[in-house]
């Protein structure tokens, strides 16, 4: 801080105490701890007042009620299974537990603009980190 490093420091110490003298350093020490301690005081007072005047405190508790820390994604993704189950969702059940239906879509050697009726439909497979889609043609 400020380009002092230990030995600058050090150096500022001894030079005070050889001309602040022996007697007069616990004094001057007491002073300045008087002093830092102080500046610490109104430094939290004003930053307390600071946030009080400008709202900042309840800003602060509305981001520690968004903290990602809190959520648990096995909770979360075990409530939303329940809600599916609980309205009767209407996907089916995959082969895997890594794949998962996507709506049905024209394959993908159809030509671009001509409407066809799906002959199969698209599959995700793979992990939540490199998922990837999959056709997967209806079976005749």
């Amino acid at each position: 801080m400020f380009g002092l490093t230990i030995e600058k420091l050090f150096l500022v110490a001894l030079l005070a105490a050889v001309i602040i003298g022996p007697r007069r350093l616990p004094e001057y020490a007491g002073r300045l701890g008087a002093l830092i301690r102080r500046l610490t005081v109104l430094a939290g007072d004003a930053a307390r007042r600071a946030e009080q005047e400008t709202g900042v405190a309840a800003i602060r508790e509305d981001w520690t009620a968004l903290d990602p820390r809190q959520y648990d994604p096995r909770r979360i993704i075990r409530e939303a299974w329940a809600a599916s189950d609980a309205e009767g969702s209407t996907v089916e059940a995959a082969s895997s537990p890594a794949e998962v239906p996507v709506p049905a879509m024209s394959p993908p050697d159809a030509p671009e603009g001509e409407p066809s009726a799906p002959a199969g439909s698209w599959v995700m497979a793979g992990s939540s980190g490199h998922p990837r889609r999959v056709w997967v043609p209806e079976e005749s």
